[in-house]
């Protein structure tokens, strides 16, 4: 069985998700699931950054060791990304020994092979960001984007020589791997930096206790930086510091799923570790946009977040929360989500298009058939032929390339076209006639059409592809489902259909004053 490895950021441990946070984490989901259903052998890792400066801050102002509050904290994502239905495998964090033995165990690999050395630096420092910020990267005197004056420092500490990657890096990007980074407005905004000149980075801090320690044999009062160290996640977690069978089957990731702000860090800076280690590189590494409120990026420092909890609550569930981020925000790009348009879209097409297709469908089934199935007949074949053309491949191709937004494109092109097909074929009219086969044909070519939802639907709202399928009488293990079942209809032993609640119930649009 092929495998396949996604992973996300993990987050910073010093104040809950967000609904930016949990757009990432939701899209990878989507991922995940769609692989699985694929028949990928999936394995998805997520996780908590704790070796943070304002992780610490932030446990020393509640009274807390950094120990105690990054193990709560991690406590509360994990309770998050589980309400919000993340199917991840591991939650890999700092903290754990694992990850403590491989950022030394490759620390130690990179300096014995010579690309760090030690040495000294200042410079403009953003807390927030946690990175050293070059003079041209500043907006009057500002981190552009926590819109916070850097402080300057000024240490000895010990450096990853990056200069010297420059050009395997860009012949990486341009020539041997050109999908590493994507989408294309990353890899090029990712070549421009390659050309402009790469510097060397800090790779430790001194004085400070929360963290890392850099290999007895190279320091022995000096952890290793935050990022170098989160960076290392991707590895330690499949068993990177003591070679197992994990790391061998899933490693090199397919996907790193991450936010556009930390590119460098993901395009430059670690693939260049692993080359300064001789691990092999990761396959692809995928910039999203950003979640915008009413036209501004959602942060925790400018204080306009959004709770993905409390919005799943509002929408009825994890599901359609999950389906609105991602039909209204494409992977590729920035994108604004307002609760006004994301119940506007709700009502059109969860409530009205796909919704009502399943209560007229099934209603009409259990009213002129008792609910039982009709047979699959080359009538029916060729109608469903008409309506499906295409639609299965077009939605894989863009799952693939993670345009999730023009996925459901494709999926929705079925249901509106079964919608259209009801209004054409009239099956009210048809049960009227002496000869029932018409009407059978047309019930049975609608729910193929809804068995097919319920297949599509899984990668995007797995609890309502269960209650689908319990409505369809279809085994509900979504699971064990495999996205080539919406290529084969007429399965003779699908006999009978249930009746269930609503799916979607309509939202009341709130009344302007």
């Amino acid at each position: 069985m092929s495998t396949f490895y996604i992973t996300t950021a993990i987050d910073y441990a010093n104040a809950p998700p967000h609904l930016g946070t949990a757009y990432e984490k939701i899209g990878a989901d989507c991922m995940a699931r769609y692989k699985r259903l694929t028949g990928f052998d999936t394995y998805f890792l997520m996780g908590t950054d704790e070796h943070s400066a304002n992780v610490e801050k932030e446990a020393l102002k509640q009274g807390k060791t950094p120990q105690d509050y990054s193990r709560e904290m991690a406590a509360t994502f994990k309770d998050v990304w589980q309400r919000l239905g993340i199917s991840y495998d591991q939650f890999i964090r700092t903290e754990d020994p694992i990850h403590i033995a491989a950022v030394q165990k490759l620390f130690e690999v990179i300096y014995d092979n010579g690309y760090i050395y030690e040495g000294f630096y200042e410079g403009h420092y953003c807390e927030s960001c946690e990175e050293f910020k070059l003079e041209k990267d500043l907006v009057d005197g500002l981190c552009p984007r926590h819109q916070t004056k850097p402080v300057w420092l000024k240490e000895k500490n010990y450096f990853f020589a990056l200069s010297k990657f420059g050009d395997r890096l860009k012949r990486l990007i341009e020539v041997d791997n050109p999908t590493f980074v994507q989408p294309e407005i990353r890899r090029n905004e990712i070549l421009k930096v390659v050309e402009r000149g790469l510097e060397d980075v800090s790779v430790s801090r001194k004085g400070m206790k929360w963290g890392v320690p850099l290999p007895s044999k190279i320091a022995k009062d000096e952890v290793v930086y935050v990022w170098f160290d989160a960076l290392i996640n991707y590895i330690s977690a499949i068993g990177y510091s003591d070679a197992t069978d994990t790391f061998e089957k899933y490693w090199p990731a397919d996907y790193h799923i991450i936010g556009k702000d930390i590119t460098r860090f993901h395009c430059l800076i670690w693939p260049a570790m692993l080359m300064a280690a001789d691990v092999p590189l990761p396959k692809s590494v995928w910039g999203h946009g950003f979640v915008y409120s009413r036209g501004t990026k959602m942060s925790k420092t400018i204080g306009n977040v959004l709770d993905p909890v409390e919005l799943a609550e509002f929408f009825g569930g994890a599901d359609v929360l999950r389906y609105l981020l991602l039909r209204e925000i494409a992977f590729d790009r920035d994108g604004d989500f307002t609760i006004e348009r994301a119940l506007a879209r709700y009502n059109a097409e969860l409530a009205n298009e796909l919704g009502n297709l399943f209560s007229r469908t099934l209603s009409m089934v259990q009213r002129y058939r008792g609910g039982a199935v009709p047979a699959w007949t080359k009538e029916a074949e060729a109608d469903f032929a008409r309506l499906s053309d295409g639609v299965i491949d077009e939605f894989s191709d863009r799952m693939d390339g993670l345009h999730f937004d023009e996925a459901l494109d494709a999926w929705w092109h079925l249901v509106q076209g079964a919608n259209r097909y009801i209004e054409e074929k009239k099956p009210w009219q048809l049960s009227k006639a002496d000869e029932a086969k018409p009407l059978d044909d047309v019930l049975r070519v609608l729910l193929e059409v809804l068995r097919i939802s319920s297949i599509l639907s899984v990668p995007f709202m797995p609890v309502k592809a269960v209650a689908m399928r319990e409505q369809l009488g279809l085994p509900t293990d979504v699971a064990a489902l495999r996205i080539d079942e919406a290529t084969r209809p007429g399965d003779p032993e699908w006999k009978t259909v249930a009746s269930g609640a609503v799916l979607f119930p309509r939202f009341d649009m709130p009344k302007n004053d």
